[in-house]
This record gives C-alpha cells, structure tokens and sequence, in this order.
C-alpha cells in the first residue's frame, strides 16, 4: 500500500471514531445489526443497508449509519477517493462541517488525480434535494427506489 493512502485511512478511520464520540454525542446509535437489517422487506432501505454491509464486509458504525446510506443513495462506492466525493458532494447537498472539510482538503491535497471527480460529486449533491440533515432511521421501511427518485428530484413536487 502506498503511503498517502495509508495515511488517509489513518487519518479516515481515527477521524469516524472521534466524530462519532464528539461530534455525535447527543446523537442515538439507531441500535440496528446488519443481521436485523437484512430482515426489511425485498425492495426497502432497511434490506438494502444491511445488503451493503454484507456485501461490503463492513460492520455497522453506531451514530454514523446515515453516512452508510447516503453512499447508498447517492451510488457512491467507498474506496478511499469516493470517501473524499462524498463529502464533495454532501457540501454542494449544503452540509458544513469541520469534519467535512478537513477530509476535503487532506483528499483533495493527497488525491488531486481526482479534482474533476471531486467537483461532479459537488454538482451532484448541488442538483440533490436537501437530504444531508434527514434521520434515515425513519425511512427504513421505505422503498429505494423512491428513497433515490426523491433525492435525486430536487425540482419535482413529490406527493
């Protein structure tokens, strides 16, 4: 592995463990399992969250689950260059935190081969309707499909 990128899941994995404990501290860990989220309905958010984890080999993350649904949402993969695109595109979605943007600097600076990804991810989140600040827990049992029409809709009224 080459040091940039070792540095960046340093920095990435020490980073999620601090906000979560700080940043996220009045905040409740929905208390779900991937085993639990396996059993949503065929076609939920709930089924494919815990499909994610699977597929992923990921645990869940208590407090920070929202994050796993918005690359879920958004199709963004998670290697570490799409880590920095989703910030990217959680900024244009209007998110502002420090978080956000010390990992959009340290990627930005230690992966610049990937600016114009970057800037797309931007764009994309600037043409999504506002979803950075929901409570996902809520919509579990909602369908995907209309979960990412929604988001992906910012100009069309939806009833």
């Amino acid at each position: 592995m080459n040091h940039r990128l070792n540095l960046m899941l340093w920095l990435y994995d020490w980073s999620q463990i601090f906000y979560a404990q700080f940043f996220k501290r009045n905040k409740k860990a929905w208390g779900i399992s991937k085993q639990e989220f396996l059993l949503y309905p065929e076609g939920t958010l709930g089924k494919a969250l815990g499909e994610f984890y699977l597929s992923k080999g990921f645990s869940v993350m208590p407090k920070l689950e929202n994050h796993d649904v918005f690359h879920i949402l958004t199709d963004t993969g998670t290697e570490i260059q799409d880590e920095i695109a989703m910030q990217y595109l959680l900024f244009g979605n209007g998110k502002l935190s420090l978080y956000m943007f010390a990992m959009i600097g340290f990627g930005t600076v230690l992966y610049p081969e990937f600016l114009i990804y970057y800037l797309k991810s931007y764009r994309k989140g600037k043409s999504m309707q506002k979803f950075y600040d929901w409570e996902f827990k809520e919509q579990l049992d909602s369908s995907l499909i209309y979960l990412k029409a929604f988001i992906r809709s910012k100009n069309h009224l939806f009833i």
